[in-house]
């Protein structure tokens, strides 16, 4: 899950080699914690939050297939 957040982040970013991503289990949860540089937080998060929605709904799909739960924090 954190590959394809990183994926998703590095493509959206006009900057990619400032996305970083880091993973930390609580649990039965994972945090993925997204950190890109402040030009590219608008269109990671997009308008309304929309792209952010979009990938929180694509971890979730990944999260029932791996019987877990996902928490996506953007920095």
């Amino acid at each position: 899950m954190r590959e394809m957040v990183e994926y998703i982040a590095k493509t959206l970013a006009s900057e990619p080699d400032l996305v970083e991503v880091t993973e930390e289990q609580r649990g039965n949860r994972t945090i993925i914690h997204l950190k890109v540089d402040d030009v590219d937080k608008g269109k990671v998060i997009g308008r309304g939050g929309r792209v952010a929605e979009s990938i929180r709904a694509l971890l979730r799909v990944a999260a029932v297939k791996a019987r877990t739960r996902v928490i996506l924090q953007i920095d």
